[in-house]
């Protein structure tokens, strides 16, 4: 077999492994989204619709678009075969490039879709999902859903606390004929932990200071301090605190990495508040979008310490 032979086999089963790959992908690509559909439609209540669209639709659409990604790579690379045989290896390499860049393109356009379009049209939808008024399955009456005021008399101590530090937001419906009431529990704007001590999401950190300056020879370390409001529970713990070096800076330009720079890589986000009449509030917060949304709805005179 001679090098031409071996170059037009090589070419062959690539183009057939391309096919192959073009067909899983795309069949991939739409089960993940039919199989998403089906367990979205197969929930009973609104609030488990919501639950499931909220942590997962967009993972699920941004997935599959990923598949399509790939598989319009593989598309690419089976086209201009004839080319490709005449001279095989440049116009490899360039079909395989051009691949790589359609692809790309399709995925970055599919990624800015679904970070800054798309949360906003499912957002609109899982407010319908929050506040559809929803039906007593006793007595088939529909049910009121109670101002913030109303709510607390059928809310316990534990329940109260979670929503005084925006940890948890409660809903209460109410069927107005019978006295009967739907408690619904929904993530809140502020990042508080669970406590280990009463179980209630409301361990929030109160206090925050450098144990030890990160160089570029080691890793510093941070103290904090979580305080429950519910339970009075006081936790402490230390953290890491690393230093990136910028390649091109000197050894003593350091400085630490931007999470912003990418939200997957942001763990949490602390914002402090200074008010014009002195006072300061610290806030930490799950990610960039609860910090822009608590932005967007903070009122200084609202928040208590």
């Amino acid at each position: 077999m001679n090098i031409q032979d071996s170059e037009l086999n090589f070419l062959t089963l690539w183009a057939e492994i391309m096919q192959v790959l073009i067909i899983a992908l795309l069949v991939i690509s739409v089960l993940s989204v039919v199989i998403y559909w089906i367990r979205y439609n197969s929930k009973k209540s609104m609030k488990a619709k919501f639950d499931l669209a909220s942590a997962s639709e967009i993972k699920v659409l941004r997935f599959s678009q990923f598949m399509i990604a790939v598989a319009i790579f593989c598309l690419v690379n089976i086209q201009q075969e004839e080319i490709v045989i005449r001279t095989p290896f440049p116009w490899f390499i360039i079909r395989a490039f051009m691949g790589v860049c359609f692809g790309t393109l399709y995925g970055y356009i599919a990624h800015l879709i679904f970070t800054y379009y798309y949360p906003g049209k499912i957002r609109a939808r899982l407010d319908k999902l929050r506040y559809t008024p929803r039906i007593n399955p006793k007595t088939g009456n529909k049910m009121k859903l109670l101002s913030e005021e109303e709510e607390d008399v059928y809310l316990d101590e534990g329940m109260q606390a979670e929503e005084n530090v925006f940890s948890v937001d409660y809903d209460v419906w109410i069927d107005e004929a019978s006295g009967d009431t739907h408690i619904e529990k929904y993530k809140g704007h502020l990042n508080a932990h669970e406590c280990d001590n009463c179980g209630f999401q409301t361990l929030r950190l109160i206090k925050e200071e450098v144990a030890e300056e990160a160089t570029e020879f080691w890793d510093g370390s941070v103290n904090q301090e979580y305080n429950c409001s519910y339970c009075g529970r006081v936790k402490r713990k230390t953290i890491a605190l690393t230093f990136k070096v910028k390649e091109n800076a000197s050894d003593t330009a350091r400085l630490i990495s931007n999470p912003l720079a990418n939200n997957k890589e942001v763990e949490a986000v602390k914002i402090e508040i200074f008010s014009n009449k002195g006072d300061t509030k610290m806030f930490n917060f799950q990610n960039v979008e609860q910090a822009q949304k608590f932005l967007e709805e903070f009122d200084f005179e609202k928040i208590e310490d």
